[in-house]
């Protein structure tokens, strides 16, 4: 069993005070379904969550969209400076590399979608997943319309339970009582009691991480995207390629 595994409740409070050290006293207020997870309720349910390998890696990459449009973008930045995938130099660390909101965007991701369209209306499922896919990884887009609960729940826990493994969710704020149009983060643990995901919002400025109950995030993801065919949105699986 990992280190990771074998973390105390102190370990993860610890995590937890690091998390949320950045500052969410103007953050909007959360509907009464979810559970933030700062609080007593969401510490606990990190300590009891079965599902909690992609946690550690995430939140010591945590980062804030830089833009309101950049929600797939910071996910993107998170993800893969937690799988410590090859990065590019960046000026201002040199000799350190390290993924960014800037350098994550390059000429292979300008041809699934370019930067000027990110900026002004930030991505689509699809492109989320096609944007991933241009890394020396495996990505799995699943519409939420194609697939159904009890498989997102199996997959995304598997995921979640693994090392190297990610999920990424695009869903629709206001279908969880949130405010308001469609969104990007990473999921980071999952709780089998509650039946509750982690969300690690990186929109930061306006909510915190928060547990939210499976059939509500499913919910969300299972709502049709204008900007993308009327397709529902959904979740993508994040895996490195074997060598």
């Amino acid at each position: 069993m990992s280190f990771r595994r074998l973390a105390s409740r102190s370990l993860i409070a610890a995590m937890l005070v690091g998390l949320t050290g950045y500052g969410f006293a103007e953050t909007l207020a959360l509907p009464p379904s979810m559970v933030s997870a700062s609080s007593e309720e969401g510490e606990a349910l990190l300590v009891e969550a079965e599902a909690r390998e992609a946690y550690f890696p995430l939140v010591d990459n945590f980062v804030t969209q830089k833009t309101q449009s950049f929600c797939g973008v910071a996910s993107m930045t998170m993800v893969f400076n937690a799988m410590a995938l090859p990065a590019p130099e960046v000026p201002e660390y040199k000799p350190f590399r390290t993924f960014t909101q800037d350098n994550v965007l390059d000429d292979r991701t300008e041809a699934v979608v370019p930067r000027a369209t990110i900026e002004r209306m930030g991505m689509t499922l699809d492109q989320l997943g096609a944007a991933i896919a241009t890394k020396p990884v495996i990505a799995a887009v699943h519409h939420a319309g194609d697939t159904n609960l009890d498989a997102f729940r199996s997959e995304a826990r598997a995921y979640l339970a693994d090392e190297d493994r990610f999920v990424i969710v695009n869903y629709l704020r206001k279908a969880m009582g949130q405010e308001t149009g469609g969104h990007i983060s990473p999921l980071a643990a999952y709780d089998a009691e509650q039946d509750r995901f982690l969300i690690l919002d990186v929109a930061r400025y306006k909510y915190p991480p928060v547990w939210v109950k499976a059939a509500d995030l499913f919910a969300a993801m299972n709502t049709p995207d204008k900007d993308n065919g009327n397709r529902t949105r959904g979740y993508v699986l994040v895996a490195k390629k074997n060598d």
